[in-house]
């Protein structure tokens, strides 16, 4: 990969910080998406709904069997899903995981897996560009591989999305466990052969949720295909060396101008973990780790969260 083809240069990175900011709200979103679609020309669908869950898969293998798990578990029965998750040939344990779910047939759901070259895998707003601009779905939920739809999830939410037109929506309240280390049997519970697993709803806490952040983005189908994921900003849709944060997450909600709409849906989980294996064996895996794990000390003991 050359120089032009990731990140690396003081330029890039100065442009993501310019970037970050702006999304803060120090420029207009209208330099970069001067018009999207008007709330009153999207389609209001009701009865039978069509979504697409959009996740990306890099090493992270035990997580994502609890996600594709979980509509084993728990498939829904009012609508009809297309499971998407962008992976890399090289990932060769989530290649074997997605191997072994593709042999399961699921009524009303349909797997879509995805590899891409790793280096556009790594840049997540990528995948998820290329998801919006082909989705055929009512509705596509942008998401990770450490969210779990747990029993109801997927029919109450096509329940409240009946009828609505808002260009972005996310649920209300998800239930998340601590910040778990790498030797919890809960993350190597799934990590050494594929296989059907399910999760202990008591190690999960609630939490409230204020705005549609990064695994939570549940978009209006005509909005995706218009507008993109972020396809306008070309720093977030370059490929990369190394995972990057996903700072586009903020991004896609500025484009939009909204935070997203909170909606009542039950069975909405999330995995929460210490170890990141995307940032393995580099400084900033530690560096991350010990942010992750100060803050979650401070959102448990003084927040109560």
């Amino acid at each position: 990969m050359t120089r032009e083809d990731g990140e690396g240069s003081k330029w890039d990175s100065a442009r993501e910080l310019y970037f970050r900011l702006a999304a803060s709200g120090l420029v207009s979103p209208r330099h970069y998406l001067p018009s999207m679609p008007d709330a009153g020309s999207l389609a209001a669908r009701s009865g039978h709904l069509d979504i697409e869950i959009v996740s990306h898969c890099w090493k992270y293998h035990g997580l994502l069997a609890y996600q594709l798990s979980s509509l084993v578990n728990h498939p829904p029965k009012s609508v009809s899903v297309r499971m998407t998750v962008f992976h890399s040939r090289e990932d060769a344990p989530t290649v074997e995981l997605l191997d072994f779910f593709s042999a399961i047939q699921l009524d009303g759901v349909t797997w879509n897996f995805q590899p891409l070259e790793t280096p556009y895998l790594l840049r997540r707003a990528i995948g998820r560009n290329l998801a919006a601009r082909a989705t055929t779905a009512d509705w596509i939920w942008f998401t990770d591989c450490d969210v779990i739809f747990h029993e109801d999830c997927l029919d109450t939410l096509a329940e409240r999305l009946q009828g609505r037109r808002d260009p972005l929506v996310f649920p209300q309240k998800e239930h998340c466990t601590a910040l778990l280390t790498g030797d919890d049997p809960m993350l190597t519970a799934a990590a050494d052969a594929p296989r059907v697993v399910d999760i202990d709803v008591s190690r999960f806490t609630p939490r409230v949720c204020s705005e549609a952040k990064g695994p939570l983005q549940i978009t209006h189908g005509d909005v995706a295909r218009a507008c993109g994921y972020c396809e306008c900003l070309d720093i977030y849709q370059k490929p990369a060396r190394h995972w990057r944060k996903a700072y586009e997450d903020r991004a896609f909600r500025w484009l939009l101008r909204t935070e997203g709409v909170g909606l009542d849906i039950g069975g909405v989980y999330r995995i929460r973990h210490a170890a990141k294996g995307r940032y393995a064996d580099s400084r900033e895996a530690l560096v991350r780790g010990s942010i992750r794990r100060v803050r979650s000390w401070m959102q448990e003991r003084w927040l109560g969260r």
